[in-house]
């Protein structure tokens, strides 16, 4: 009963063994990441479209929550850019950014997000993330942050420039718009840029961000550029959120259904995989399933608390064990330091410019570009190079939701043409020794004559069992057709149906060309799926060897009138050359 709690709240796996100095090193980070995300709260609502205090009531109740429910000891979980960018995705076509029916909207969305995560959780689908190609994120993450980045372009130059999710519609509206660049603005801007990018590469745990919000505060308090055009975040709400339900609107969930399987899935990717490089450098593991689940109810809560949806973030995490975080506590410390920020210290924001937030995004995630994988991808494998270019590519142009579903579809399609053509091989002897090398790469290999030996390094079943009857045949309709094939099975573990009587057949058809079939090294399931159809009994024990070298030794010495005297076959399993020796599997 106990372990079954402990597994379900893994607060419970290390509250009871902590120590004052756990404490002290996760109050040290705590507040660390307390002073990071407090503007980076309010940037990245600003870039979903919402209003900058709702990124800090997103960075209260879901951090709590996670702390409890979620396994990974370091991660920081919060607003972050791309799901950011996904929610203004999925909104805008629903109503008017920043309006009352936007902001409920996300608020909906951040419920819709939780439930999914929470179903997919307790279904113990954790394992689907490993179906998402690494090409497909990677390109889908790197043209998102270039979207991210130029949409803030309007911020840092002070110009009004419509939102759109294609770089080359943003790019063709600042041109339009270069003359009337407000310079007061860019100044601010380009400063706050200027500054996050050195600390980011000088001092990656200074907290930079904060420093622009105080410089660019000030300086528009005592020089009142708010007066000369400079637009700034504007009164902010003093006060904690208060619980509330979400407004339902059955019709509005039917459009945003799509965008929250979107943000559900790519928001738990980011998180699994920052978590999983922590939890590796401090040698603990991470419950994928569970992880779900304290991502779901992290953003389910935040739903009644006026927030919009979450996750674990790259750059806070890094911090958070930077600055020695041991457990949760750390984020229940940072939700504590932004619940007092939000009592005490709102009206210091107030003249916050918007540009610095701007600048707080595009240094965030123009590091995420990464373009340098496509020329590793080129040169390591060229197919899956191709497959990030074409979702990159996508992406940027066509928008975001057009772009990861693109990438998916040709990352399955890729994946449905490898198996239907897995790679096969025509085996051939090392001298000297007992075993079989494909000949292409190993031109020192012998054939033996009259015999050909095959392997195809894939399980059979309905999508390739007519590539496995296309290389049979083209063994058995060979200008020198060989007396006997054998086939190597050591890579098939799995047989189905249709495989099955694709097998049978080309067994009938090797019988009437006069041509004997020898299977080697066939495991154990595959064993029995044959025996359980009958094959096993009509082609005999007699023809099933446990190697390559066994099946030609044995035919060798067929050929030469000795009956089969001493072969290693499964229904005399005595050894002979080339034998394992090894038990049935």
């Amino acid at each position: 009963m106990w372990t079954a709690i402990r597994r379900w709240i893994p607060i419970l796996h290390w509250i009871r063994s902590y120590s004052r100095s756990d404490f002290i090193a996760d109050l040290q980070a705590g507040v660390t990441v307390a002073v990071m995300l407090i503007p980076q709260g309010m940037a990245y609502a600003l870039l979903a479209g919402l209003p900058p205090i709702m990124g800090l009531y997103a960075s209260i109740v879901p951090l709590m929550v996670y702390a409890v429910l979620g396994t990974s000891r370091q991660l920081a979980v919060g607003p972050v850019a791309m799901v950011s960018l996904l929610v203004a995705a999925g909104i805008a076509p629903l109503a008017e950014e920043g309006s009352h029916s936007y902001i409920q909207y996300a608020i909906v969305l951040a419920g819709m997000v939780g439930l999914l995560q929470l179903l997919m959780g307790l279904l113990r689908m954790g394992f689907l993330v490993n179906f998402l190609s690494h090409p497909v994120i990677s390109g889908f993450t790197s043209a998102a942050a270039l979207i991210i980045g130029f949409s803030q372009l309007k911020h840092i130059l002070g110009i009004p420039i419509d939102r759109s999710h294609h770089v080359h519609t943003i790019l063709w509206q600042t041109l339009q718009q270069l003359p009337q660049i407000h310079p007061p603005t860019l100044g601010i801007g380009l400063g706050s840029l200027f500054l996050l990018l050195y600390f980011k590469r000088r001092r990656p745990a200074f907290p930079a961000p904060l420093v622009v919000v105080l410089l660019g505060t000030l300086s528009v308090w005592q020089l009142d550029l708010a007066g000369e055009g400079v637009q700034i975040v504007g009164n902010i709400p003093a006060g904690l959120p208060t619980p509330t339900l979400p407004t339902i609107d059955g019709n509005a969930i039917r459009h945003l259904l799509p965008m929250a399987l979107t943000i559900a899935v790519v928001g738990f990717l980011e998180s699994i995989a920052v978590a999983r490089a922590v939890a590796a450098k401090h040698r603990y593991s991470v419950d994928a399933d569970q992880e779900l689940i304290g991502l779901g109810l992290a953003n389910i809560a935040g739903s009644f608390f006026q927030g919009y949806p979450v996750t674990g973030g790259f750059s806070r995490t890094a911090v958070n064990d930077q600055a020695g975080a041991r457990t949760g506590m750390a984020s229940i410390i940072t939700a504590v330091g932004i619940g007092l920020a939000l009592l005490f210290l709102t009206s210091v924001f107030q003249n916050l410019p918007r540009a610095v937030l701007a600048a707080i995004i595009m240094a965030a995630v123009f590091g995420l570009v990464n373009l340098q994988k496509i020329r590793y991808l080129w040169q390591v494998q060229r197919s899956e190079a191709f497959l990030m270019l074409l979702t990159f590519l996508a992406t940027l142009f066509l928008g975001i939701e057009p772009g990861i579903l693109l990438g998916m579809a040709m990352s399955l399609i890729f994946f449905i043409v490898r198996s239907t053509r897995p790679h096969h091989a025509i085996l051939g002897r090392l001298p000297g020794t007992p075993h079989y090398r494909n000949r292409e790469r190993f031109p020192d290999v012998r054939q033996e004559p009259g015999i050909e030996v095959i392997r195809i390094d894939a399980s059979f079943y309905f999508a390739n069992a007519n590539f496995l009857r296309q290389r049979l045949e083209q063994l058995l309709y060979a200008d020198q057709q060989p007396e006997v094939v054998v086939l190597d099975a050591s890579s098939v573990n799995y047989l189905d149906a249709t495989a099955l009587d694709t097998l049978a057949d080309m067994v009938c058809r090797f019988e009437e060309n006069r041509v004997e079939l020898f299977l080697a090294s066939v495991k154990g399931p595959v064993r029995d799926v044959l025996k359980a159809s009958g094959l096993y009994d009509r082609l005999g024990a007699t023809r099933f060897f446990f190697s390559v070298a066994d099946a030609v030794e044995c035919w060798k010495r067929r050929k030469q009138g000795n009956s089969g005297e001493g072969c290693f076959s499964e229904a005399e399993p005595v050894a002979g050359y080339g034998s394992t020796q090894l038990p049935r599997k």
